[in-house]
């Protein structure tokens, strides 16, 4: 009597299972690490940088006097240095460090979502609706798409974070707010009022993380990365970077103005953001919606682009290494 050498091994089975889970779990481990290391390097550079332009943007007065220069450059050292603009180069330099704390947790946290979480959404996306996608608009602009809606659903998920973002922004732009209060004495009288302007981040994550993205994705397939398999290059990661980066800001400035001036308002003296937007429209003009776009695109355009390249390359990299 013969034995069916067809018959399925249940030892191969159980290797192949084995196998499958520990690529999977690798690939999660890869992203949670890239994303991770992504926002330590990011918190620990540009953390300034970031002060900076949140302060611009809440500024409610007119900062450029274009008749006068003496003017202009006093208005932005009050915007920028706040209480210590008079203060000597090295006290000015510690000022722009306030909300270290909360811009540590959010910043990781953030990272880790955003970077680490895109790949998942548009993972089950492309195996849900991939198919769809490219009959409907090509193979490259079928994925690119893809890419950019993962993109937005997780931007609007972003909101989730939203009480660390609105305590970073007050530490930073009005630090007499939190002065003497402890995180737990913060969250328990504030409660969901820590979720201030969530209409509004919504609104304005959606479009930035789809610009992203997607951005990110047009460019990387304009320069034919992935097309024989092989991981981008450096290079090849900080230009898609800069195209996403570039798109997402401008895309979204206007209302991220908005969401700041909403989240830097007192606790106890909250002002709507229709309001904003009219008071805005009425005193600063249409310009005032793109106030502090320059020094993003010059400063927080490389903190966006850096922190994406690394996140981008370190989770090809882990990726490759788990994967044996």
């Amino acid at each position: 009597m013969t034995v069916n050498s067809k018959k399925n091994d249940p030892s191969k089975e159980t290797i192949a299972t084995s196998s499958a889970m520990q690529s999977s779990g690798g690939v999660s481990s890869a992203r949670l690490m890239g994303s991770a290391i992504a926002g330590v390097s990011e918190l620990a550079i540009f953390h300034p940088v970031d002060t900076v332009a949140k302060r611009l943007m809440s500024t409610e007065t007119k900062l450029i006097v274009l008749s006068s220069p003496s003017s202009t450059a006093l208005n932005l050292n009050h915007a920028i240095f706040k209480e210590s603009y008079n203060k000597n180069p090295f006290t000015k330099a510690g000022s722009l460090f306030p909300g270290i704390g909360f811009g540590a947790v959010y910043k990781i946290l953030q990272r880790v979502y955003k970077f680490g979480g895109q790949p998942v959404v548009k993972d089950k996306l492309s195996s849900a609706y991939g198919t769809e996608f490219e009959s409907r608009f090509g193979r490259e602009n079928g994925r690119t798409l893809i890419s950019a809606c993962a993109g937005s659903m997780i931007g609007i998920g972003e909101v989730l974070l939203l009480p660390l973002d609105a305590l970073k922004v007050k530490a930073q732009t009005a630090p007499e707010q939190l002065k003497g209060r402890g995180v737990i004495d913060i969250f328990t009288k504030e409660g969901f009022g820590l979720y201030r302007g969530v209409g509004w981040t919504i609104a304005r994550n959606a479009p930035g993380s789809f610009a992203l993205f997607g951005g990110n994705s047009a460019a990387k397939t304009y320069m034919g990365v992935g097309e024989d398999g092989a991981r981008a290059t450096w290079t090849q990661d900080a230009i898609a970077s800069s195209a996403g980066a570039i798109a997402s800001i401008t895309v979204a400035q206007p209302l991220d103005v908005i969401k700041t001036r909403i989240q830097n308002r007192p606790f106890n003296s909250p002002e709507s953001g229709v309001s904003i937007l009219s008071n805005l429209v009425k005193n600063e003009g249409v310009g005032g919606f793109f106030k502090g776009l320059t020094p993003k695109l010059i400063v927080v355009g490389p903190k966006l682009v850096f922190s994406f390249t690394i996140a981008q390359h370190t989770i090809a990299y882990f990726t490759t290494k788990f994967s044996y």
